[in-house]
């Protein structure tokens, strides 16, 4: 049975759903204002890994990634995320657009991003802009069960008329008072309630109607309202980086939780920080890498998965050079047996040995199990390859194993989400070098075979000796 860390419990909880057979998944999506970098992506790679296990394991996944085009403030570090300048109006006062080129330029670049990575693609991407009036509904419930107050066309939720505040991110009201950054704002009852609807100035570029003012929404109401829109009032699962624990899903919490009456998520799950060599990201720092900059060195978004998922997903993950170079190795050690498996299949190869595959699929099984413990579920791949080349090198694979194992990778293969370079069509003329190479091993003229061998290398081929005959792949 699968298990998963409840960030609200504190714990390891077995995952049973609302509804049988079903699971709503709700991820916290991009502020689409600048170029994704790869601290965002590993967070979405988590809400990836945890819809392809639910699939692999039966379940149909409806999940939700929000676009949020509107209302996410620059100083999001401050206590309550609500003070500042819009970071799309921001950007595109920098670019020179209009805030709605900014966003639909990025908003796609985020989707092509996502598609380079083989992130399934969400059911529904909703834009935060398009879902002003069920946040104002929300507001206006708010208002009338008492958690919301508004003074200047400024509306803010009282934090102190939920008891509950605090229970995720574990920022209650006495350790907001003892020790958090609050942000000063004339209109608060209280310093660490926070914005549900601000007023705009004239010459705001984004603005709407509202029974307030003319303005526009705070950043936490937009999830609210959308995650409740397209799965209910109660969601199985929503993720995130663990950033977006306090205070933007704290707010979701209470204003959700006020609003409907009801529990507002069963499980949260998020993924912690990423370091590059041991510090953490900043453009001060230059180390804001997208995925832009791991291909201009010459890695692949197979290399960066590989390498994300090579550490669990709550590991604070230290991101080098270095290490992206060995999941490269290790992403074609899996690549090459493959095509070696393929290769196998293709012929009529029998053996006494028997490859138990099973063995090895339910430590998989096990691995994921916990927690999504992509590490270890890696590491029975590994072993796999290992015990798979000793009978390979040894000629006791035979096709028919190769064939169980194959379709074993392709089902494991569905929860990592790799896309492996495919067997090459072999030209004719590296085909005729290979019969000649043959020949002359069968004559003992191991001089020709090398200086063929050096021919086929010369055209981006490799020739692999074994027990059951030569395979050729594609060089790397």
């Amino acid at each position: 049975m699968l298990s998963l860390y409840n960030t609200l419990s504190k714990s390891k909880e077995e995952f049973k759903p609302l509804n049988p057979g079903k699971v709503g998944m709700y991820t916290c999506g991009p502020t689409v204002y600048s170029y994704l970098h790869i601290g965002n992506i590993r967070a979405y790679l988590l809400s990836d890994t945890i819809r392809r296990y639910l699939e692999y394991i039966g379940y149909e996944v409806r999940l939700i990634k929000n676009i949020t085009d509107v209302g996410h403030l620059t100083d999001d570090d401050v206590a309550q995320g609500d003070s500042g300048e819009d970071k799309m109006i921001r950007a595109a006062e920098r670019e020179k657009k209009t805030p709605e080129e900014i966003a639909r330029f990025y908003e796609e670049y985020f989707k092509q991003t996502e598609k380079e990575l083989n992130i399934i693609t969400a059911h529904f991407f909703p834009r935060a802009t398009a879902h002003v009036p069920q946040m104002i509904k929300i507001i206006e419930g708010l208002f009338e069960k008492g958690y919301a107050y508004e003074k200047n066309g400024n509306v803010f939720f009282d934090v102190t008329k939920f008891e509950d505040y605090g229970k995720l991110s574990g920022n209650t009201l006495e350790n907001l008072k003892v020790g958090a950054r609050i942000e000063e704002h004339p209109d608060k009852k209280n310093p660490w309630d926070f914005a549900l609807w601000i007023k705009a100035p004239k010459e705001h570029a984004m603005k709407w109607e509202s029974p307030w003012s003319i303005g526009y929404p705070g950043w936490h109401i937009e999830c609210s309202a959308m995650s409740t829109e397209y799965l209910g009032n109660t969601i199985d699962i929503h993720t995130g980086g663990e950033d977006n624990i306090f205070p933007h899903q704290e707010a979701e919490i209470a204003q959700t939780e006020c609003y409907t009456g009801q529990k507002f998520v069963n499980f949260w799950v998020h993924t912690r920080h990423l370091l590059i060599d041991g510090k953490k990201m900043s453009k001060s720092k230059g180390n804001l890498f997208t995925l832009e900059d791991i291909k201009e060195k010459g890695f692949s978004a197979m290399d960066l998965r590989l390498l994300f998922l090579s550490s669990h997903y709550r590991s604070q993950t230290n991101f080098s050079w270095d290490s992206l170079e060995q999941a490269h190795k290790n992403i074609q050690r899996i690549n090459d047996f493959i095509l070696n498996l393929e290769a196998i299949a293709s012929r009529e190869i029998e053996s006494t040995e028997n490859f138990n595959i099973s063995l090895y699929q339910e430590k998989f099984d096990a691995a994921m199990d916990d927690d999504l413990n992509t590490p270890l579920a890696l590491s029975v791949i590994y072993e796999i390859i290992t015990e798979g080349n000793k009978n390979i090198a040894d000629g006791a694979l035979s096709s028919e194993d190769a064939k169980k194992i194959s379709a074993r990778w392709k089902k494991m293969n569905s929860v990592f989400g790799f896309i492996l370079s495919g067997q090459a069509e072999i030209p004719q003329e590296i085909k005729d070098l290979m019969h000649k190479r043959e020949q002359a091993r069968k004559n003992k003229d191991f001089g020709a075979s090398d200086e063929i061998r050096a021919l086929i290398e010369k055209h981006g081929f490799v020739v692999e000796d074994t027990a059951n005959g030569p395979i050729i792949k594609p060089a790397s």
